[in-house]
């Protein structure tokens, strides 16, 4: 636990929540698991996304991608102040509005060239890593969202 100076009469504590688990397990889990469900799990996002009912669960399995491909979790810091309240946070986002505006004209289209350039990288075992990283920036290619 992290803990720093932030009231005048106690402290805070803040704690990180939601870290991945090792780089190893992560390894194995998207040689076995990853690389296949991932592909599954976009499928059915993009069938989502075609209806106008489906769009904000579609949006919710893109963003949750680089869990299935490599258990990577979105951290959450928890803080606690001196008076005992807690809160949590994670990295802020931009504005609702401007994610939807910025999907109907530019994500949905753009994460479908992404996709594209990112399978072709996983192709190669040079490109592989590559691949990767793309496949975990996509949810802010296709809505803005920051993992």
């Amino acid at each position: 636990m992290d803990t720093t100076a932030g009231q005048p009469n106690g402290t805070t504590a803040t704690e990180r929540r939601g870290t991945s688990p090792s780089l190893l397990v992560r390894a194995v889990y998207f040689l076995i698991v990853g690389w296949w469900a991932t592909g599954i799990w976009l499928g059915v996002a993009w069938l989502l996304n075609l209806t106008i009912v489906g769009i904000p669960l579609g949006i919710k399995l893109i963003n949750r991608v680089p869990l299935v491909l490599s258990l990577k979790r979105r951290p959450i810091d928890v803080t606690a102040d001196a008076t005992g309240r807690i809160t949590e946070s994670s990295r802020p986002q931009r504005s609702l509005l401007l994610r939807a505006v910025y999907f109907l004209f530019v994500g949905w289209w753009a994460s479908g060239v992404w996709l594209g350039l990112a399978y072709l990288a996983s192709l190669s075992i040079v490109g592989l890593p590559l691949a990767v990283w793309m496949y975990g920036k996509l949810p802010f290619v296709v809505s803005l969202y920051r993992y």
